[in-house]
């Protein structure tokens, strides 16, 4: 491997949806000054990942991602940050309960900044300019001069991402998730919601946790019950950035991707000669691959032997986004490719992009029972197929937003204006993420009974 790549090779493959800086003087000192700045994440965070991970190829833990679908520079504060891994740390509570195995939690956080679109060009009220590609390479203004790809804002993207992870490593370990209080959080949420039966799992939970204190296993005791291990990703997609925050891990030699401890693949970016690929097959970091419908089985193959040759645990998850009437046309051919090819895979489900609509009142916008559909058909899907649904990938905030309809919030078409707030797309308020954990622990609630009936029958 290290004699065939370099973190530069990928620069002598076709590269699709990344911008054509103008001033490349400019560029240069930008990546320059980048390669001699430390690193956002290190080396022995991600081989903890990669740990963890395995154990979720193997069905012994769960995977949670989320958060923004773009990070902002105008929008960015901590109460944001804080809010978001809030709403994350309950998620992870109650999946746990239902899973009956750790959550591995990693936040869309600290460098998702690139957006790849679908045309390179928007137009409004006649007027046609480069489509917006998110902060770290052009501005949402829409006027000429905003749309102009500038070095520069690789800068300020890194320095808010340095502040996000100081500010998450302080959360984690410094008692905010000391998981009493986080359940204490969840608790009130059920009541105000007046969400009955949501009420009685949480209460299952503070039955679990009361036992747990009788028997003397608290926080106080135990340090994995105040704090936790958490990471950060994002899609890969701006490869000068990714490139001159590559590091090698002295430990190993390995080369690690240095701007998040995830970094993924996009649907629209997957090409197996492509620039992308080249450049993370390289990489030691956990990758990710989105799988759309227009993936083929064959490219699957493909991917899964140039990024994974020694086909290790832990190392891809392959994030399944097809849309809520799609996923038995599509997923069981991509589960049976990789049976084909034995491939050590985490199954994760993204259920927002394949879900995306025009809503009534003009707004780009996600219905709930949607995307709850796609989460259940995954599910589905993986039962009668005898494989792991490893994860679940929403994009969603901590923030009371009106982006996405439905759920107990009840947010309808005409609310969308209120608290429309998302600069790419719409997003899962804290109310609708919290409620969509507890269907997915129901889910998982579900397979464990399932599984453990199955044993006992072949048990006996």
């Amino acid at each position: 491997m290290k004699g065939e790549w370099t973190k530069s090779g990928w620069r002598n493959k076709p590269r699709i949806q990344m911008p054509d800086y103008p001033d490349q003087d400019k560029l240069d000192k930008v990546q320059n000054q980048l390669a001699v700045s430390p690193p956002l994440v290190f080396a022995g965070e991600v081989r903890q990942l990669r740990r963890q991970l395995a154990q979720v190829c193997e069905g012994k833990a769960f995977l949670l991602q989320g958060g923004d679908c773009a990070e902002s520079f105008q929008e960015y504060d901590a109460n944001s940050i804080r809010d978001t891994f809030k709403v994350l740390l309950q998620m992870a509570v109650v999946l746990t309960f239902g899973a009956k195995c750790p959550v591995v939690k990693i936040g869309r956080m600290a460098g998702q900044f690139a957006k790849p679109r679908s045309s390179p060009v928007e137009t409004i009220g006649g007027v046609e300019l480069p489509s917006y590609r998110g902060d770290m390479i052009n501005d949402i203004a829409f006027t000429p001069e905003s749309r102009i790809p500038d070095p520069d804002r690789m800068l300020q993207a890194y320095s808010q991402s340095a502040a996000t992870l100081n500010l998450l490593r302080a959360f984690s370990h410094g008692g905010y998730a000391d998981i009493k209080r986080v359940h204490n959080w969840t608790l009130e949420y059920t009541e105000r919601n007046e969400a009955e039966k949501y009420h009685q799992l949480a209460s299952r939970i503070t039955d679990a946790l009361e036992f747990m204190e009788a028997a003397g296993v608290n926080a106080e005791k135990l340090t994995s019950l105040k704090q936790v291990d958490f990471y950060t990703s994002h899609e890969a997609l701006l490869l000068e950035y990714e490139e001159t925050l590559s590091r090698e891990d002295s430990l190993t030699g390995d080369i690690i991707a240095g701007s998040g401890h995830f970094i993924w693949i996009g649907d629209r970016t997957r090409q197996p000669d492509g620039a992308h690929v080249e450049f993370c097959r390289g990489v030691h970091n956990p990758l990710g691959i989105k799988c759309g419908p227009s993936i083929s089985p064959d490219d699957l193959k493909i991917l899964l032997e140039k990024l994974n040759p020694q086909n290790e645990p832990g190392r891809i998850t392959l994030i399944a986004r097809f849309g809520n009437t799609k996923v038995a046309d599509y997923l069981p051919h991509l589960i049976q490719a990789v049976k084909e090819a034995g491939a050590k895979v985490i199954w994760s489900c993204d259920p927002m992009h394949g879900n995306t609509e025009k809503s009534s009142s003009g707004y780009k916008t996600r219905r709930f029972e949607n995307v709850l559909g796609e989460v259940r058909q995954f599910f589905e899907v993986h039962q009668e197929e005898g494989t792991i649904p490893g994860g679940v990938h929403f994009e969603m905030t901590g923030k009371d937003v009106t982006e996405c309809t439905g759920g107990l919030s009840a947010v309808t078409d005409e609310d969308l204006a209120n608290r429309y707030h998302t600069a790419c797309d719409p997003r899962l308020n804290s109310s609708q993420a919290l409620e969509l954990a507890f269907l997915v622990a129901e889910e998982l609630a579900t397979r464990v009974s399932k599984n453990s009936s199955q044993n006992s029958v072949q048990a006996a």
